[in-house]
């Protein structure tokens, strides 16, 4: 029965039950109404007095009927809007604002959207990277939106149908080349996508494009290993100290130094690797592949220096940091051999052209300059990061021969 003397809230659910979504109208016609205000709820359902009782008793609300009258097939009662469902949101918080990250991401926002309400005592959110400044890129949305409009498809992007139709010796030296680069991906593949699980979905915009990268290095996977075998049943040889190398990368915990040691210093100096072979391709497929994963491989190389730059520029004490890992890197693999001599011969040969001395001796010339390239490149972003240039010198010439 009514009581009160506000104008009364109505709504008539006509013979929709609440388990056919009748409480989709009911809660829209409690949500203008204050705590201990009534609605009015008509219905023809058999089953609405009984129903709504459970439902209001679920929700904190009270229902009467009204008994006056003569019996009829549609029910009248009256719902008092309890304190329940505002008690439920009385301590929830915004997960931030929903155009920019917190400078803080609280772990009891869970999984929540960024910008949205969350509802108190959810689970917490187990993850390590919760500060924004340790992660954050100010480039990263641009290069998340870029990464996203550049996605190819591995089986269309590259002309597959030609066989390379090389002398057995080149083909040998491109599969050999293929399958070191096989070995790079797979580590910069595992490194993001392991990053991925430790970071706040506050910072949606890093963890898109980390997403992107994982599925750039999927793909460069795929066209590397499919290049090796277009005329060869096997793939080339695996050196130990390539693949030491690479596994130094895969134990470093800091979200910053990983990004630093895999895409400032090891990928930045893998691009230039993929433009040389790109230039001294021998087969148009060759050209193809190197030159897709170089224009991916670009982006994560801008993170990189734009995020590390980002954390150096907010803490320049960072910089001993980002030194010492290097430091550290190089004394792990002071005793390893470096780039295997079956890649580099390879590459001497795909730069040479043919076996003539002459030809020979260019080809060594081009590996050489493409380490002194791979050098200048990794000087230059050490120095936009914010070491002085006589340091950054210091620190290229510590990187690992392996390249990556």
């Amino acid at each position: 029965m009514r009581t009160g003397a506000s104008p009364p809230v109505t709504i008539d659910l006509e013979d929709l039950s609440l388990a056919e979504g009748a409480h989709l109208l009911i809660d829209r016609g409690l949500a203008g109404l204050r705590p201990g205000e009534q609605l009015e709820v008509t219905g023809a359902d058999p089953a609405l007095a009984l129903m709504l009782g459970a439902w209001c008793r679920e929700h904190g609300h009270r229902v009467a009927a009204d008994g006056d009258g003569p019996p009829s097939s549609t029910h009248r009662l009256w719902i008092t809007k309890g304190l329940k469902d505002d008690q439920r949101w009385s301590g929830a918080t915004r997960a931030g604002s929903a155009a920019l990250p917190s400078p803080h991401a609280d772990p009891r926002w869970g999984l929540a959207a960024r910008g949205a309400l969350v509802e108190a005592g959810g689970p917490e959110l187990d993850v390590r990277w919760v500060e924004k400044d340790l992660v954050w890129a100010d480039i990263a949305p641009a290069l998340y939106a870029r990464a996203a409009a550049a996605q190819w498809d591995p089986a269309t992007a590259v002309d597959w149908t030609a066989s390379p139709g090389l002398p057995a010796d080149v083909e040998d030296a491109v599969v050999q080349i293929m399958t070191y680069l096989v070995e790079n991906e797979q580590a910069a593949l595992m490194i993001p996508a392991r990053l991925l699980g430790s970071l706040h979905p506050q910072f949606r915009e890093v963890m898109q494009l980390l997403a992107a990268q994982v599925a750039d290095e999927a793909r460069h996977i795929e066209i590397f290993t499919r290049r090796a075998l277009a005329d060869r049943d096997q793939m080339g040889r695996s050196g130990a100290g390539g693949r030491a190398s690479l596994q130094s990368l895969l134990g470093e915990p800091d979200f910053t130094l990983a990004s630093f040691l895999l895409s400032v210093m090891g990928e930045g100096t893998f691009v230039d690797l993929l433009t040389f072979l790109h230039e001294n391709a021998p087969d148009p497929v060759t050209a193809q592949v190197t030159r897709l994963a170089a224009r991916d491989e670009a982006r994560h190389v801008a993170f990189g220096v734009a995020h590390t730059a980002h954390v150096a520029t907010e803490d320049p004490s960072f910089l001993a940091r980002l030194r010492g890992a290097v430091e550290r890197r190089h004394d792990v693999l002071r005793d390893s051999a470096g780039l295997s001599d079956d890649v580099y011969d390879s590459l001497v040969l795909l730069a040479a052209g043919s076996w003539e001395p002459a030809a020979i001796r260019r080809g060594w010339q081009a590996v050489q300059r493409l380490q002194e390239r791979m050098d200048e490149g990794r000087r230059r972003r050490l120095a936009f990061i914010g070491f002085p240039e006589d340091e950054a010198a210091e620190l290229s010439a510590l990187h690992t021969q392996n390249f990556m």
